[in-house]
């Protein structure tokens, strides 16, 4: 919704910035330190993976991928992690009943998704944007394995506020080099968004992946990539009443039974 009405880069650079600010300013008032000048570097380093490599790159791709094709591509995210973290000198890596659970998460997610993948008819499928999704991929899980290998003690919204700050700094400064500060104009629906997404997207749903990513294994704290498709179908069916089919149930089993697998499996440390 927000980028319909905002240009993206600065859309995504002062959500970045204010979610910053307010978690930051929540850990002054509480009085709790900053990270010192190797843990803000190694924050902003994994922000910078994380939010522009990973987030922006999302946003660009899903103006010319199907919203079905995408949450797929998406959901490849946990094999990239696992891969990336096996073969890291001090990585773990799963057993082959929990590389199983990945590779039936990704079905799980397929069968899902599966009437919403196809492109409208006579129209070919963007190649930078399957490009930039499966780039989006790479980016998050070395942004997110980095996290794991280089931890910053603190205070969980302290360090997220970090994250957020430098590439927030560098999308806005990116959005006014590229222009769009001459069409950005905040709508009703654009400060809705814009609100949500501050809120519930960075301060809650951002901060408690920094949270998981502190506490569980890449390989585990990745699998949320399958379970967001199947809260999105539950709250369509919630909110907007619309339709849960057999394939729908059969997908969020399979879906399911892939996470149980990944999460019970024990890692092997290298």
């Amino acid at each position: 919704v927000g980028v319909q009405d905002l240009p993206p880069a600065l859309f995504a650079g002062l959500r970045f910035v204010c979610a910053s600010g307010l978690m930051l300013a929540y850990g002054r008032l509480r009085g709790l330190p900053l990270p010192d000048w190797r843990g803000m570097r190694d924050l902003s380093i994994t922000g910078i993976f994380l939010l522009i490599g990973g987030n922006l790159l999302v946003v660009w791709s899903e103006q010319t991928i199907p919203s079905g094709l995408a949450a797929l591509i998406i959901a490849i995210v946990p094999l990239f992690m696992s891969t990336i973290d096996a073969v890291m000198p001090r990585g773990q890596t799963l057993p082959p009943l929990g590389w199983f659970g990945i590779i039936l998460g990704i079905a799980g997610v397929g069968i899902l998704v599966s009437p919403s993948i196809g492109v409208v008819e006579g129209e070919h499928l963007d190649p930078l944007g399957v490009a930039g999704l499966l780039l989006a991929c790479v980016f998050w899980s070395i942004g997110s394995v980095y996290s794991r290998h280089h931890h910053v003690e603190g205070n969980v919204f302290v360090n997220s506020g970090v994250q957020n700050l430098v590439p927030g700094i560098l999308l806005v400064l990116l959005g006014i080099i590229a222009g769009e500060h001459n069409r950005f104009q905040l709508t009703t629906n654009g400060t809705l968004a814009l609100l949500y997404l501050i809120f519930l997207g960075s301060i809650v749903g951002y901060t408690s992946y920094v949270y998981l990513l502190r506490h569980q294994p890449p390989a585990k704290a990745s699998t949320y990539a399958y379970i967001n498709p199947v809260v999105a179908i539950f709250l369509g069916w919630l909110i907007l009443d619309e339709a849960v089919t057999l394939r729908t149930i059969v997908a969020a089993l399979v879906i399911l039974a892939g996470v149980a697998l990944v999460q019970t499996s024990k890692m092997r440390k290298k």
